[in-house]
């Protein structure tokens, strides 16, 4: 089995090597591996033209005419396969598939991925430096490229939540020390940055000691806020809400993970690129958040290649996007073109619609074959991830929002996505709030043994009608247990659930558990194979339906893992209360007034 080295990319500049491929490339010597009968989709030129590839070790030596060399150890008929570098992935989080490292290389290094850009940081809000650690020990040896990036925001709100852990600035210098860091991963302080508080300043600047990339993250930033950011030293962006934002950020000049995970701006992204008339060297591809049941059954970037091109690009601007501009924002010279000097990572695709893989080749090895890998790939122990939630039973009680007087106002969260405040009034019973017709309660534990775990509970508006309620530890980013719910009871019912699992998601109405999701590992991944995984995850959506009514794009399934995201503009529930990033405000309580 291929293994990356972590001596990349000067592995391919020892003497030896070179001087092997020269020979080869003259003719005086034979190729280890020579591809033919295959088109060769350029990069540089946006041209399909027939090529024939000959490789010697990890190095690609020769780019010929069909036919002209027949020397090689190995041969391998493409006939007539499209000849593309390796996708990369520029951003992403393998915890959002709830598989491991190994579970994911095997999803997506059959599909012609060959390397991705890991933000662990979920690991990290649960486990620490300790999670870190173990993530890049899990990649050490897989034949997918994982480049590890250190998590900015843990948590993502500071003083408005808590997660498993904090990193601060000295926690972000000591691991861009680390070898397998490849930079900062998405800085989602988006306030912080702009406004210059210590702590986010000081955790950029150590990426910018470092040498290493600086990811971002600038959902709705735009103008003099998107300039500070950028003057700040962050240069890239996956948040984007329109075709105009992309416009808005390409002009400025940010690097663009244009992620396939919003499935209903990808034609609005299409069209302005298609107005462009090229694709800019700085938009890249991702996947960022990639649900088990996707992965499974539609794959990881290899998706959003398919689904740009669905959508009305290009298919070499496409595959473009998603290798030589990646290669380039990742400073790898050695990666994302199919050339004479460099890394063999290349994938034969039997078309330019489907983008099925024939044959994926990594490092100068056949690695995956028919959509099948080759070999067994190594999975490293997952104790260390287990025991991550720590609370005991919940009863009814700790989801009743205790009020004094007849009649109070609460605040509320309005909207699924683009969040607001809002108010509305409501009863109380024997010293208890009764929940408002029309708003949906969510609550949210603390689960990481840091502080107090009784529920913090707030009443969000325009989420539909709950029939049920549904509870989850796989809640961006701090991961604490989400509870949603239109009663109380059900609400127990699904979070108790949950944390008998020791982590996962649950369903529940009428009183009992419709479908559970285990994720015993951090409360987050699986330890079932992916396929079961898979199929669960469909039960959950499914009995999600029966529940609730989704009115897409925003009010989704997908949803619910973001409802508490701090750090993003608006009011978001956390353990803490409900929160503001732009005031900095904490409500423990969202009664605010009695009438």
């Amino acid at each position: 089995m291929t293994r990356h080295s972590r001596s990349e990319p000067a592995d391919l500049n020892l003497p030896d090597l070179r001087a092997r491929a020269v020979a080869a490339a003259r003719g005086d010597a034979p190729f280890d591996l020579l591809i033919v009968g295959g088109r060769l989709v350029d990069m540089v030129t946006g041209q399909i033209r027939a090529a024939d590839i000959g490789i010697v070790g990890a190095l690609i030596a020769s780019v010929h005419a069909p036919g002209s060399r027949a020397d090689a150890i190995e041969t391998i008929d493409a006939g007539g396969a499209f000849l593309s570098p390796g996708l990369i992935d520029t951003h992403m989080h393998i915890e959002s598939s709830m598989v491991t490292p190994a579970a994911y290389t095997e999803a997506v290094l059959p599909h012609g991925v060959t390397t991705v850009v890991w933000d662990p940081h979920e690991f990290g809000n649960v486990h620490g430096l300790d999670g870190l650690r173990w993530a890049i020990e899990a990649t050490r040896s897989l034949p997918l490229r994982v480049i590890p990036l250190a998590p900015s925001c843990v948590p993502s709100a500071p003083g408005l939540e808590l997660a498993g852990a904090d990193f601060g600035a000295s926690a972000m210098t000591d691991m861009q020390t680390w070898p397998e860091i490849g930079g900062v991963a998405e800085v989602m302080t988006m306030r912080g940055v702009i406004d210059g508080d210590p702590r986010a300043s000081a955790i950029v600047n150590a990426g910018l000691q470092s040498g290493k990339l600086v990811c971002g993250h600038a959902r709705g930033l735009e103008g003099a806020d998107l300039n500070a950011f950028m003057a700040a030293g962050v240069s890239s962006d996956h948040e984007l809400t329109s075709g105009a934002d992309l416009l808005s950020k390409l002009s400025a000049g940010m690097t663009i993970e244009l992620r396939g995970s919003h499935d209903h701006l990808l034609k609005q992204f299409v069209e302005v690129i298609n107005n462009l008339g090229f694709m800019p060297q700085t938009v890249t591809l991702c996947t960022d958040d990639v649900f088990p049941d996707e992965l499974h059954f539609d794959g990881g970037l290899d998706d959003v290649v398919r689904r740009l091109v669905r959508d009305g690009l290009k298919a070499e601007w496409a595959l473009r996007a998603a290798t030589m501009n990646a290669a380039a924002r990742l400073g790898r010279r050695d990666l994302g073109l199919i050339a004479a000097g460099r890394r063999a990572d290349i994938v034969l695709f039997e078309d330019l619609h489907a983008f099925k893989a024939k044959q994926v080749i990594a490092s100068g090895k056949i690695v995956a074959e028919a959509g099948k890998i080759i070999g067994t790939v190594d999975h490293l122990d997952t104790t260390p991830l287990k025991n991550s939630v720590k609370l005991a039973p919940l009863s009814e009680d700790d989801f009743r929002v205790p009020a004094v007087g007849s009649r109070v106002r609460l605040a509320t969260i309005d909207q699924p996505r683009f969040t607001q405040w809002g108010e509305i009034e409501a009863d109380v019973v024997d010293g208890f709030i009764v929940p408002p017709a029309g708003t949906t309660m969510i609550a949210v534990a603390h689960r990481h043994g840091k502080a107090d775990g009784r529920p913090r509970v707030g009443f969000l508006t325009g989420w539909g009608e709950w029939r049920g309620a549904f509870c989850t530890t796989v809640s961006h980013d701090s991961h604490n247990l989400t509870v949603f719910g239109g009663n109380i009871k059900d609400m127990t019912v699904a979070a108790n659930a949950v944390i008998a699992a020791g982590g996962g998601m649950a369903v529940a109405s009428n009183g009992q558990v419709d479908m559970l999701l285990p994720l015993p590992l951090s409360g987050l991944v699986a330890t079932a194979p992916l396929e079961e995984t898979a199929q669960a995850f469909r039960s959950i959506r499914k009995a999600m339906e029966k529940i609730v009514d989704w009115r897409p794009p925003y009010l989704v399934f997908k949803a619910c893992f973001g409802a508490t995201l701090a750090c993003n503009i608006g009011p978001h529930q956390t353990d803490r209360g409900i929160a503001d990033v732009v005031t900095g405000r904490v409500l423990e309580t969202p009664v605010i007034g009695e009438i």
